[in-house]
């Protein structure tokens, strides 16, 4: 993480609902600075309100949605922190399809088109429980950058970010708390995909 920082163009965090993602997003200022937090607001505005006092107790701040390129942007330009979760779901336009546990999952490609545009760096981290109540934060080695900003080069980017996640989810897959339909949805099959899956090719 010291060494990210040292390169000047800000450090974009990623993880997934896996360990303790909140204790590690608290406990980062206290090793190396404050970051920004890309989240949702909760639906329950008592949860919502906790949760957000709880993210910000020892510095970092919470980026909402709306608006959330223009403030990822400034914050990476300061050289700053910003952490984001990469197994949701998205049924948004620019949502990639990459491979998860050997399914096509509808992933996020702002980590990789974020990375190309600031150079800022990418590092997974993760939070283990160990004994006596005590965690073990990982900082894992750097992604390789975007060749450039092209859609193949983002999503296999984007691919090599949820490879890294996946490993983890393999080693420990108690730990990963997702409760959604992760693969809801898929790709637009092609004319020779589809008449595959209909049982009807030679």
């Amino acid at each position: 993480m010291h060494q990210a920082y040292e390169h000047g163009r800000g450090v974009l965090l990623i993880t997934g609902h896996f360990g303790y993602w909140e204790v590690q997003g608290m406990m980062l200022p206290l090793h190396a600075k404050p970051a920004s937090v890309l989240a949702r607001p909760l639906d329950n505005p008592y949860l919502h309100e906790m949760l957000e006092r709880i993210r910000s107790r020892t510095g970092n701040s919470v980026i909402y949605r709306q608006g959330a390129v223009r403030k990822i942007l400034r914050e990476l330009a300061a050289n700053r922190g910003v952490a984001v979760l990469i197994d949701q779901h998205l049924q948004t336009p620019d949502a990639i399809y990459v491979d998860f546990f050997r399914r096509p999952a509808a992933t996020t490609n702002a980590v990789g088109a974020l990375a190309a545009r600031t150079g800022a760096a990418v590092i997974p981290s993760f939070a283990f429980p160990i004994s006596g109540g005590r965690y073990r934060l990982v900082y894992d080695h750097p992604i390789e950058p975007p060749r450039d900003d092209t859609p193949e080069s983002i999503r296999e980017f984007t691919q090599r970010c949820t490879d890294v996640l996946e490993m983890y989810v393999r080693r420990n897959p108690e730990l990963w708390l997702w409760m959604h339909r992760r693969w809801r949805s898929r790709p637009e099959s092609s004319p020779a995909e589809a008449v595959s899956e209909a049982g009807v090719d030679g």
